[in-house]
């Protein structure tokens, strides 16, 4: 019988539908529903990609026993992050507060209140490795409950209460200056992996933001440190096993510090943001391996993410059938030289080992390999290899793929919009501007309302329920903006100034900062607010971004001065945490340039007016904008007083309120840039 889940959008609710467990979405009906029994909420919180809320799922959810005990005693609520994550955000700060630590599956006990009182992640079926077991932990909540409800209450009380008075300490007055950039290089520096690439130890991020501002910090001081940090960080993981060296696409993350072993799962926004930062660093470099694998990791988004209605999906998860009825993380993508025989023939599959670093004893488990690109191929192997390779992912083709998370989130479809858009017009590929054109119709479409307010996700071309939070505003203006940029249409352009006008009228708060979920937003009992980059750019700082390229584009002071209000925050954070707030340092890098607003005039089939579009999108200073078409069109407010020159076409430069006399030649525009 399934349970309540049935009727839900959520591919990871849609598993859960028919669990034993009775199972309820997060509702107001719910808590009502704990009030009426007088019961506490089991609150239970996941992803359909995430490998351990699939164990607990197996072990515990679908447990006849365990599912009786979690039905008789309390009201179990799933709730999936990627749709809710200002519900994950708030009860996530509660985990870390109260035990140092978080994650996912994330199981929090609630008063019917919804104030949380006792938090854990994942729990074995039996006790083990010194946790204590599901029904262990199910029998002491309703223990507690049922005889200690006083202390229970107080628990509950002294969170809510902490939670509350964490209002952020913001950073002061002021926008991050040359000081503050610098200092958070330093920092990077200090933590900097010279050997391998990337910052820290294992487990090890791409760390997409970080590289933005190296690349924009280069361009605008020409630190060489910045760009090399971002060029053999950008090799490295595209050498790794954590980059898929026959589809193209990043995995998550890598285990170990040296990029080898992925935590297979792949995620849009992963995506989205690696694609566009190889692009940049091509723009920097002009680097044959950044424009393959910007390329390559566009092609994979469209080929596997790509959904029937024009957006993106989701994620594709680490696990599959390895052949034998068993999930294995990872079975689609490792091999061993056994398989490579198989496919290829003993001399291919010698050479294959060689260039993929495949070896008997295995870099992966059970003797398997991720493939990597240990070392560059010789011209004269260059057509064996890709030869190889096509056999090679061909073959993998008829393995059992991984599941895919097919919901459309709406910044992370933001996010890839801005990467297609991009990737696109610098490499001459009109089809991936295409294809972020269709996937920005079916935000407007399906995603955006009358008044332009956004839902956070959709399914099949249906609308979920869920309101936008800030990241979806901030990063599907973002994508607009991109789109704006490259194809010339200013409609993008207003609908991006209507998304930012919404977050000027209901995310804003004292002082420039800014709150993740709207005024009148579902009230939680904390109203989340989070300026740190993490796995993406933070809402705040995607917001600083959009809102500062908007001004840009218009002239406004009010998004300006929002953009600033916004960034005070990366004067507090940027020297002392560079790491976390990659985005907003990248932005601020914008704000120091200018950023530069960029006007080119022209006939459409004019080819001086094409060469100059092309050498504006190719700029590498930080953040600058783009404005082209005909002189006076009213697609732009660039374009405004911006005649020909000698009746042909022409570009003009303006920053800090200062404008440069026209350019005719590219050559002389790019120096400009």
């Amino acid at each position: 019988m399934p349970n309540r889940l049935a009727h839900e959008t959520s591919p990871y609710l849609l598993q859960h539908a028919d669990n034993p467990v009775d199972w309820w979405p997060w509702s107001a009906e719910a808590f009502e529903e704990a009030r009426r029994r007088d019961v506490p909420v089991l609150l239970s919180v996941g992803y359909s990609s995430c490998h351990w809320c699939h164990v607990m799922a197996h072990e515990s959810f679908e447990d006849d026993a365990i599912a009786a005990l979690v039905n008789e005693h309390f009201v179990a609520v799933k709730v999936d992050r990627e749709e809710r994550p200002d519900v994950d955000a708030v009860y996530m700060e509660a985990v870390q507060a109260a035990t140092g630590q978080g994650g996912w599956p994330m199981t929090v006990f609630l008063t019917p209140d919804a104030a949380p009182f006792y938090f854990g992640t994942y729990f074995p079926p039996e006790p083990r490795h010194g946790m204590p077991s599901f029904p262990e932990v199910l029998e002491g909540v309703k223990d507690a409950w049922a005889d200690r409800r006083d202390e229970v209450g107080e628990v509950a009380e002294r969170i809510v209460k902490d939670l509350a008075g964490r209002s952020l300490a913001y950073g002061g007055e002021g926008v991050p200056g040359e000081e503050e950039l610098a200092q958070a290089l330093l920092g990077l520096t200090r933590e900097y992996d010279a050997t391998r690439g990337g910052f820290g130890g294992a487990p090890k991020f791409p760390p997409s933001m970080t590289l933005e501002f190296l690349l924009r910090h280069h361009a605008r001081t020409g630190a060489e440190g910045a760009l090399q940090m971002a060029a053999d960080t950008c090799e490295a993981m595209a050498r790794g096993g954590i980059y898929d060296q026959l589809g193209g696409g990043f995995a998550r993350y890598a285990v170990d510090r040296a990029w080898v072993v992925p935590h297979f799962e792949k995620m849009l926004y992963d995506n989205a943001l690696l694609c566009r930062a190889y692009a940049h660093l091509w723009k920097a470099t002009g680097s044959d391996l950044a424009r393959r694998v910007a390329l390559e990791t566009a092609d994979f988004m469209v080929r596997e993410l790509r959904t029937p209605e024009g957006g993106f999906a989701s994620a594709l998860d680490a696990d599959s059938d390895d052949g034998t009825g068993r999930h294995v993380e990872g079975a689609y993508y490792v091999w061993t030289p056994a398989q490579l025989t198989e496919v290829l023939g003993a001399e291919d599959a010698a050479l294959a080992a060689a260039h993929y670093g495949v070896t008997e004893a295995g870099t992966f488990e059970h003797g398997s390999s991720v493939l990597q690109l240990p070392q560059q191929a010789g011209p004269a192997e260059a057509d064996r290899i890709a030869s190889i390779a096509a056999r090679l992912l061909a073959a993998r083709e008829e393995r059992e793929r991984p599941g895919r998370d097919d919901k459309v989130v709406a910044a992370w479809n933001g996010l890839a919009i801005a990467a297609l858009a991009e990737t696109g017009a610098l490499f001459d590929r009109p089809d991936l501007v295409e294809r972020a054109t269709e996937a920005a119709d079916l935000l407007v479409r399906v995603h955006m309302d009358e008044s332009a307010r956004l839902t956070r996700t959709s399914k099949d071309g249906r609308a979920g329920t869920n309101a936008g939070v800030l990241e979806d505003y901030a990063d599907v203006a973002e994508g607009f903006l991109a789109l704006a940029a490259v194809t010339g249409e200013g409609a993008w352009l207003e609908f991006a100034g209507f998304l930012l006008d919404i977050v000027l009228d209901r995310f804003t708060a004292e002082g420039g900062a800014l709150y993740d979920t709207a005024h009148d937003a579902e009230a939680l009992i904390r109203r989340p607010q989070d300026p740190t980059d993490n796995a993406t750019p933070s809402g705040w700082t995607a917001a600083a971004g959009a809102l500062l390229s908007y001004a840009a584009h218009t002239g406004s002071d009010a998004h300006r001065a929002a953009a600033e209000g916004a960034l005070g925050v990366v004067k507090a954070l940027g020297p002392r945490a560079p790491r976390f707030i990659g985005w907003g340092l990248a932005v601020s890098e914008a704000l120091l340039d200018g950023p530069r607003e960029i006007a080119v005039v022209g006939a459409p089939g004019d080819e001086v007016f094409q060469e100059l579009r092309r050498t504006a999108l190719r700029a590498t200073a930080p953040g600058a904008v783009l404005a082209s078409g005909a002189p006076d069109s009213e697609e732009f407010p660039l374009l405004g007083d911006r005649p020909l020159v000698a009746g042909g076409a022409a570009a003009y430069v303006c920053r800090h309120f200062t404008c440069d006399a026209p350019v005719t030649d590219p050559e002389e525009l790019r120096r400009k840039l």
